[in-house]
């Protein structure tokens, strides 16, 4: 992949949190700077010491176009990239909500895409990212996608692109859902007495290092929770409440999200 990379070049169209995470990957990887092109009209200054090329002038045919734009500034971005469009460029987009189909509308449906949908732990290359080509992209193609992504994270492949609304719902908004938990234990702790800041750093503790111990352990998330739970315990005493609602829940909360995908992709 590198030297793919390295010999064609790499186009990044916008470079905000989560392109900033994926190029930090890439160079730790061993992707030349030199190789690299970043369209971004607000660089941060992290960007402009990586010795990227910065809004200057692109290659006649780079290996990849990443689109990292939010869709709203899809309809104003990607222009600059269509020159690529139907040759050897592979298309690879992080962009929510934006489907295959809207991009073959624009590109043409001779062109290779891949659409991916990662998660905002890639910041810390702790990331799960899903991925689906289009009729055009070969397993090359998929392989090199695979290769980028994982810079920051784990990657899958998806069976086909109807799997990406619930992708999003789940593990693209998950951590959200996760931060969210980690404020209403918080606010548990408070109101049995516990200090603000105290109660806060108990909770965030507790998600991050449990979320290690399912990172790392090879057992089921279902036997770590039996392993933590003596019958008759403290444990057993506040899962019989949180497991009586929190499933329920948990699958209203995720099709919630997936509904809104799939009108958001209309």
């Amino acid at each position: 992949m590198q030297d793919q990379i390295n010999e064609n070049g790499l186009v990044l169209l916008g470079c905000g949190k989560m392109g900033s995470a994926m190029l930090e990957g890439w160079l730790k990887q061993g992707i030349a700077a030199q190789a690299v092109h970043v369209i971004e009209p607000h660089p941060s200054d992290w960007l402009r010491a990586t010795g990227v090329h910065l809004n200057a002038p692109l290659p006649k045919a780079p290996a990849v176009a990443l689109i990292a734009v939010k869709p709203q500034m899809m309809g104003q971005a990607l222009p600059a990239l269509q020159g690529f469009a139907g040759g050897s460029t592979l298309f690879l987009t992080i962009a929510a909500g934006t489907t295959i189909a809207t991009y073959e509308q624009a590109l043409g449906a001779g062109t290779r895409i891949v659409r991916a949908m990662p998660n905002t732990p890639a910041a810390v290359a702790r990331g799960i990212t899903a991925i689906v080509g289009n009729k055009g992209a070969t397993e090359a193609d998929l392989n090199l996608a695979e290769g980028l992504l994982a810079a920051v994270g784990q990657v899958v492949r998806l069976q086909g692109e109807h799997q990406m609304d619930a992708v999003t719902a789940l593990s693209g908004s998950g951590p959200a859902y996760v931060f969210h938990m980690i404020e209403a234990m918080a606010k548990a702790g408070q109101a049995e007495g516990l200090a603000p800041d105290l109660a806060m750093q108990l909770a965030r503790a507790t998600v991050s290092g449990a979320g290690e111990l399912a990172h790392q352990s090879p057992e089921t998330a279902e036997q770590l929770r039996i392993n933590v739970t003596s019958p008759g315990g403290t444990t057993a005493a506040g899962l019989s409440v949180l497991m009586s609602e929190l499933t329920d829940l948990m699958t209203r909360t995720v099709h919630a999200a997936a509904e809104r995908g799939r009108e958001l992709g209309k």
